[in-house]
């Protein structure tokens, strides 16, 4: 008994003299910050209230988080709030999405869509399933395009390597096409077998030179990848009309600056357009070589700001002839998504879907184009009601990015820009990508796009019509600012071909 006893005195002295040091230690460290904050000439709260005023700069990163898991409603988050976030998680796990005792979306803030249902919805041996789509009759590998819901464009490199592994995988498994971004084509887009659409940014990312300019014998590879469907040639992106793309330096690995042919380490900024197109003979010009050197479709992605633009090019390929068209136009909202942007044009340049996709189809429909020019609407269209009301508005595909990020398990951190992403899917962090499971990932990514085809078609069979396709204008309404709403075919009429 006298044996234990002097141990555990023993233990207890040690325990008490590291307690003693450990505490010195702490007193010396806050001595140590209190001096430099006290002397440091940058941060006045530090200054005036030296180790203290430190907490104020934890507590502010951290309200974030604070805000969206205890604070926020349901329907108040930006850019995505929990009760959407939370659709898209139930759908790719495949669980039931069903709701009980009511709605939580207010249908009175104006901008809200209501679709119209039919007194005779479909019934399940009237539905039908959704034909494929053929893009580009024209190019001498047209595409039919078995889906209308798929991957928006995101470059390896923004995402990481298990991300766009479970991509490519789990919309192979859906049947859905990815698109690479503008950083180039990495075998991990081929990887899983899936459809892709190959993106080409202002600098040419995986088809450039040694001098950055477009190379036509790399186009002509691109073209003879089978798993290659369409070539789509981006002049701009919502999240940051009328600037390249920017990819921090962080993120430049080895392999990504061998896949784009630029320095390791060093920020990858694109120029803010293509130098070479200044006019809308130049965009036809170039559309029109792409697609001869590849043979695939070819169409271009743009943000629409201004828009008459857009009467210039149309009015050329009545003159040119109508197989001088781009193949499709993907139109991205002024709302869209991003790795990293510029606040001032984030926030505020560039016109929201809601009014940018009508425009667009409508012009089409004026110049006799809209049956030789697919649409693809694009830009925070991640759940069912969202991607049905660009159908209305005369889209022939939704895009998402976020929604299939969200698919793979982001939890909206808002770090993308800081390859700190705690979920692994915008970092080349190799410890925080292990998280990322790329096998479970996939499933997931397959259920996400499955889920949303389906629930869209829900929409579709209750205004009455077989498959979503058929949604127009007159089967959505719009609430006004008095409350009441508006049919969208009032809000934009429909616009006969002038020639």
């Amino acid at each position: 008994m006298g044996d234990f006893f002097l141990v555990a005195m023993s233990v207890l002295q040690s325990l008490t003299t590291l307690f003693v040091f450990m505490l010195g230690l702490g007193l010396l460290a806050v001595v140590v910050i209190f001096i430099i904050d006290i002397t440091q000439t940058k941060q006045a709260i530090r200054r005036n209230f030296p180790v203290v005023g430190r907490f104020r700069y934890m507590f502010e990163h951290m309200g974030e988080f604070f805000r969206q898991y205890f604070f926020a409603l349901d329907r108040e988050e930006m850019p995505f709030n929990r009760a959407q976030r939370s659709w898209a998680y139930r759908a790719a796990k495949g669980v039931d999405n069903t709701v009980a005792f009511g709605s939580t979306l207010s249908l009175t803030p104006s901008g809200t869509p209501i679709f119209v249902n039919c007194p005779y919805p479909m019934l399940d041996d009237q539905v039908q399933p959704p034909q494929p789509i053929r893009i580009g009759p024209n190019a001498r590998k047209p595409y039919d395009a078995p889906s209308f819901f798929n991957v928006s464009a995101m470059s390896y490199g923004a995402l990481s390597k298990p991300a766009v592994q479970a991509l490519s995988r789990g919309s192979k498994m859906a049947g859905n096409w990815l698109n690479t971004g503008e950083g180039g084509l990495a075998e991990w887009h081929l990887e899983g077998g899936c459809d892709v659409v190959f993106q080409i940014g202002t600098a040419k990312y995986g088809v450039r030179d040694e001098k950055g300019e477009l190379s036509d014998d790399k186009l002509r590879e691109i073209g003879q990848i089978d798993q290659v469907k369409m070539i789509e040639l981006k002049l701009s992106q919502g999240a940051k009309p009328g600037k390249g793309g920017i990819l921090p330096g962080g993120k430049v690995t080895p392999e990504i600056s061998k896949i784009r042919g630029i320095p390791q380490g060093h920020d990858s900024i694109s120029p803010n357009r293509h130098p070479e197109i200044d006019s809308a003979d130049d965009l036809l010009d170039m559309l029109t070589h792409i697609r001869d050197m590849s043979g695939l479709p070819v169409g271009f992605k743009a943000v629409i700001g201004a828009y008459g633009w857009l009467d210039e090019v149309f009015a050329l390929i009545r003159e040119r002839g109508v197989e001088t068209a781009p193949d499709f136009i993907t139109v991205d909202s002024g709302d869209g998504g991003t790795g990293a942007a510029p606040m001032s044009l984030i926030d505020n340049v560039g016109l929201p879907i809601k009014e940018s996709l009508p425009i667009v189809v409508d012009k089409l429909n004026y110049y006799g184009l809209r049956d030789h020019v697919r649409v693809i609407a694009s830009g925070k269209l991640i759940n069912p009601a969202d991607a049905a009301l660009a159908l209305c508005m005369g889209a022939d595909f939704v895009n998402t990015a976020r929604g299939f990020m969200f698919a793979l398990g982001c939890i909206q951190a808002l770090q993308c820009n800081k390859n700190t992403c705690p979920t692994g899917i915008t970092t080349h962090n190799k410890r925080l990508q292990r998280g990322l499971v790329p096998a479970d990932k996939a499933e997931r990514v397959a259920k996400y796009s499955q889920t949303m085809r389906k629930e869209i078609a829900t929409i579709a069979h209750s205004c009455g019509v077989p498959e979503p396709s058929r949604l127009q204008r007159f089967h959505c309404r719009i609430v006004h600012e008095d409350g009441r709403s508006i049919p969208l075919d009032e809000i934009y009429p429909e616009v006969k071909p002038a020639i």
